[in-house]
Order: structure tokens, then sequence, then C-alpha cells
């Protein structure tokens, strides 16, 4: 928790009143103690003259913890191979969880050139259309600003004009796989990683409750392209630009679908680049309305 001034090299000396010392497993003392409050005494070294307690109150699951270090840790990289430039997304399904991210991390990065939208392992959902739209975005214009000196606002002013380039792998399918197909069919940028694992074929409507309380599944739609031909069903998206996550490079600390995906960002930003203008025009003098065009 923010402002308990506990950081990575920091020693835990007991845990709800109780001791710990090695070899002790500490999560045996964290057990029956979620959702509550409980003190820990810890120190910057093994002594515990300066000791100190602190209250926290443990969680059920680390998960979530876990998944924004990894989000965030990507976001940090990111940020740094790129110099500030790309913003990183992450859209773990097309569902409510992803769309709540999406939105609470791409709006927040407006100041970036370009984007990299990472779709590893989306769970899918529904149809990620209004994510679409967003990202497509294009840019049609400006409002001037009262103040001269002040920076004209684009229109329209929720938008990331840049480059954009889609991670994708074998472990998104459903929505997870046709956002990544129409992705591409907007021309909306690249795609780098793995063919994702096609299973498109929707279910809802048609999940019949049994009486022992189970249930079984029916397809219900599928999808088919506009030249009328069964599209991504059992076939997957391939991506623009293959990349692996073999073990070795990831165990060692690397991400090299995401590294690729930056490099490929940066390499549109060199003639997809969009720079705004800082300033706007004088304004105009008219002593009756301009021709109409």
């Amino acid at each position: 928790m923010p402002g308990l001034g506990v950081k990575q090299g920091d020693y835990i000396l007991s845990v709800d009143g109780v001791e710990l010392r090695a070899p002790d497993n500490p999560y045996r003392l964290l057990e029956g103690t979620a959702g509550r409050s409980i003190e820990i005494v810890v120190s910057a070294s093994r002594s515990p003259d300066n000791a100190r307690k602190i209250t926290v109150e443990p969680v059920e699951d680390e998960g979530s913890l876990r998944m924004w270090e990894w989000v965030l840790n990507n976001q940090s990289r990111v940020d740094e191979a790129s110099g500030g430039r790309l913003a990183y997304v992450w859209l773990p399904n097309t569902s409510r969880r992803g769309y709540e991210l999406f939105h609470r991390m791409y709006f927040a990065q407006q100041d970036r050139e370009g984007a990299i939208i990472d779709s590893r392992d989306n769970g899918g959902g529904l149809l990620a259309d209004n994510v679409l739209d967003i990202l497509d975005r294009k840019l049609m214009g400006y409002w001037n600003s009262r103040g001269e000196e002040t920076k004209p606002w684009p229109q329209p002013m929720a938008a990331l004009f840049g480059p954009k380039v889609m991670i994708i792998n074998e472990g998104a399918g459903s929505g997870g796989d046709l956002l990544p197909y129409l992705f591409r069919r907007r021309g909306i940028g690249p795609l780098v990683g793995t063919r994702t694992w096609g299973g498109t074929v929707g279910s809802a409507g048609t999940q019949p409750q049994l009486i022992d309380g189970g249930a079984f599944l029916a397809p219900a739609y599928g999808f088919f392209d506009t030249d009328g031909n069964w599209a991504v069903e059992g076939v997957g998206v391939a991506p623009d630009i293959e990349v692996r996550n073999d073990p070795k490079a990831v165990i060692s600390g690397g991400d090299p679908q995401l590294e690729a995906a930056v490099r490929e960002g940066l390499r549109l930003l060199e003639t997809e680049q969009v720079i705004l203008r800082e300033r706007q025009p004088a304004p105009p003098l008219r002593w009756r309305r301009p021709e109409s065009q």
C-alpha cells in the first residue's frame, strides 16, 4: 500500500505478533488473515533496533497485483525504449475489464505520438467496436483558444493520431480473434506476434440448463467476410510480423514481441507521425460572409 515506506531489501521480523525466523515460511503466518488488519514488524536490517510496526490488510489473491506489475513494467519498457514517444495499452479481454483498462490507459497517454496495443492472451467476450472506433479516429481540424498563445485543441479532442501497432499471440481468441482481424481490415496498423487461436463462434443464448445443475453449449453464430467467405473460426489471425516469445528469452527477462512492436512503432513514426499545430492562425477579418464553396 502507498505510504507504508516498505521497500525491496527490508526485513520482516514478525507477522501478527509471531516472530518470523528463517527457514519458516512467512505465508504460514498469513493464513486466515485476508481481509482483516494485522500488524507487521519491519526493519531495514536484521536487527530489531530500528524496527517499526505497520498495519496492513492482506489480500485474498495476489493475481491482480502481479498483473499490474506486469502491465506497468511493460509500460515502463515501452516508454524507455521509445523515449516517451509511444503509449502502451493492454487489453485482457473484449468485455468489461478490457474496456475499463483500455479507457483508463489510452486516454491517459494522449501526449504520445503513437501506441502499442497489447492484445496477447485476450480472452474475448464481446465485439470491441467502440475500441476500434477510438483507435481509428483521424485528425479533422482544430478548435482555437481565446488566448493567442494557447495551443489549439484537435478535433476530435480525445484521440491519439499517430501510428499504432497491435501485439497478438496464440492465447488470444473469440473477441481476441476478431479484434486484430478488424484492426487490420480498418488499416489501423500492423500486427506483431503469433497467430491467434481461432475460436470465434459464439454461444450466447444457447446454454440450456440440465436437471442436475449442469449446462451445455451449442454454437449460435459465426463470422463471414464481405465476400461471403467464412473467416477467422478455426484459422485465427496471422501477424504481419511474426515474433515468438521463446522461453529462453522470456526467462532471461526479455519480451521479443513487445520489443519488436516498439521497433515497428518507431519505424512507422518516421513516415506516419502526426505533428499537431502549436499555434492558431490569425483571426479572420471579414465585412461579409465568405462565398459558398
